[in-house]
C-alpha cells in the first residue's frame, strides 16, 4: 500500500484546471424524490461486523451493502439509470439512443434506465471484458459493441459513434467539454450516501472509499462534509495499477496515468472523472493505492465475513485492512470506519 496525503484538503481553488467544472452536488432531495418512484427501489443494508473490526483492530467496521441494489447487483444502478429518468421527466424518449462505454456495472444502469423509459442502449465494452458480462448488458436489452483494448479506448469509440449518430453520450466520468451528465449521475449516488448517513448511529472516525474515475467516491466524500463536517477521516483507494486520483493530486493537475491491467476491473481506469477529482482534491484527506495482492485478501476477508464480492467491490475494505497492518491513519480501538460493498460477485 502506498499513502498519498492530499496537499489541496479543504480548498476547493487549489487546482486551476478544474475551476471551469462544478463541484459535485449535495443535494440528495432530487434523486430521493425519483428513486422512490422507481418499482425496484428500496434501501441497501447498512451491517456492522463485529469480525473485521477485530481483524483490523478497530472498534467498529460498517458496511453499506450495494451487492443488491435494485437488482443490478451494485451501486452503478442509482447513477445513468437517475440521469435517464430525469431527461424522461422532461420529454418522451422513444427514438433516443444512449451510448456509453462499460468496464463494469455503469452499462447495465444505462440498459436497464434506457430500456425502463422506452429508449436504446448501445454500450461499447474492451476486448478484456468477459462475455459473461456482455451477456448480461444484452439480458438488460442493450446493443453490445466490442472495441479497444482498454476502457478508454472503448470509450472513446462510444464518443465517436454519438457523434456520428447524434446518440446521447451517457459515461460515468468527466472531461472538459463534457461534465453536465456526469455531474448528474454523481448526484444519484447521493442516494445511498444518505441512506448512510441516516442510519449511522455515531458519526464514523474513518471513510475508506474505492474508486475508478471517483464518482462514488466524490459524491460520497462531498455530502459527507456537507451533512458530518470535517469529522471523519476522507481515505481514497484505487489499485496500483490505476492511480489516477492519486497521481492527479499530487500533480496537481489531472492526469492519464499507465499500468497494467488490473483485477480491481471496475476500478482500472487511467484517467479521473474531471467533476469527482474536483470534489476529491477538496474532501478527501489521503489516497491509497493498493495492490492487487491486497485487493484480492480484501475481497476473501470480506467473503469469509458474509460479504462474497469481488476486488473491486472490496476495494476500500481492503484499503482499510492495509491501513491497519501498516498501522496507518491513525486507525486504533477506538475507531469507527465505513466502507461500501460495491458490488456482488461476478457470474
Amino acid at each position: 500500500m502506498d499513502i498519498q496525503p492530499n496537499p489541496h484538503r479543504g480548498n476547493a481553488h487549489s487546482m486551476a484546471e478544474l475551476e471551469p467544472f462544478p463541484l459535485p452536488s449535495t443535494d440528495a432531495g432530487r434523486p430521493l424524490a425519483l428513486v422512490r418512484k422507481c418499482p425496484r427501489h428500496a434501501p441497501t443494508p447498512l451491517l456492522q461486523s463485529d469480525a473485521l473490526a477485530a481483524g483490523c483492530g478497530v472498534g467498529q467496521v460498517w458496511l453499506k451493502d450495494e451487492r443488491d441494489r435494485m437488482g443490478l447487483g451494485s451501486f452503478k444502478a442509482l447513477g445513468a439509470a437517475y440521469v435517464i429518468a430525469c431527461d424522461a421527466a422532461e420529454g418522451d424518449l422513444s427514438g433516443v439512443t444512449y451510448v456509453t462505454a462499460s468496464a463494469g456495472n455503469h452499462g447495465l444502469s444505462v440498459a436497464a434506465g434506457a430500456r425502463a423509459f422506452g429508449a436504446r442502449a448501445v454500450v461499447y465494452v474492451a476486448e478484456t471484458v468477459p462475455e459473461s458480462f456482455a451477456q448480461r448488458l444484452r439480458a438488460e436489452g442493450a446493443e453490445v459493441v466490442r472495441e479497444g483494448a482498454d476502457y478508454e479506448a472503448s470509450m472513446a469509440a462510444a464518443a465517436k459513434s454519438a457523434e456520428v449518430s447524434g446518440w446521447q453520450l451517457l459515461s460515468d466520468s468527466s472531461w472538459p467539454g463534457y461534465m453536465a451528465r456526469p455531474h448528474r449521475l454523481m448526484e444519484g449516488y447521493l442516494v445511498l450516501v444518505d441512506e448512510i448517513i441516516r442510519d449511522m448511529p455515531q458519526v464514523p472516525t474513518h471513510v475508506v472509499l474505492q474508486a475508478g474515475v471517483g464518482g462514488l467516491a466524490g459524491a460520497a466524500a462531498a455530502l459527507m462534509r456537507d451533512r458530518w463536517g470535517d469529522a471523519p477521516l476522507i481515505a481514497v483507494v484505487e489499485p496500483q495499477a490505476a492511480p489516477a486520483l492519486a497521481a492527479s493530486i499530487a500533480a496537481g493537475a489531472p492526469l492519464v496515468t499507465q499500468g497494467p491491467v488490473s483485477d480491481m476491473g471496475r476500478l482500472d481506469c487511467k484517467e479521473p472523472s474531471w467533476v469527482a477529482l474536483r470534489g476529491l482534491a477538496r474532501d478527501a484527506d489521503v489516497f491509497l493505492t493498493i495492490s492487487e495482492e491486497e485487493g484480492h485478501r480484501g475481497a476473501d476477508i470480506a467473503s469469509g465475513a458474509g460479504f462474497p464480492t469481488t476486488a473491486s467491490g472490496a476495494a476500500g475494505l481492503a484499503g482499510l485492512i492495509a491501513a491497519a497492518d501498516a498501522d496507518a491513519l491513525g486507525l486504533d480501538e477506538t475507531s469507527r470506519a465505513l466502507v461500501i460493498v460495491s458490488e456482488g460477485p461476478q457470474p
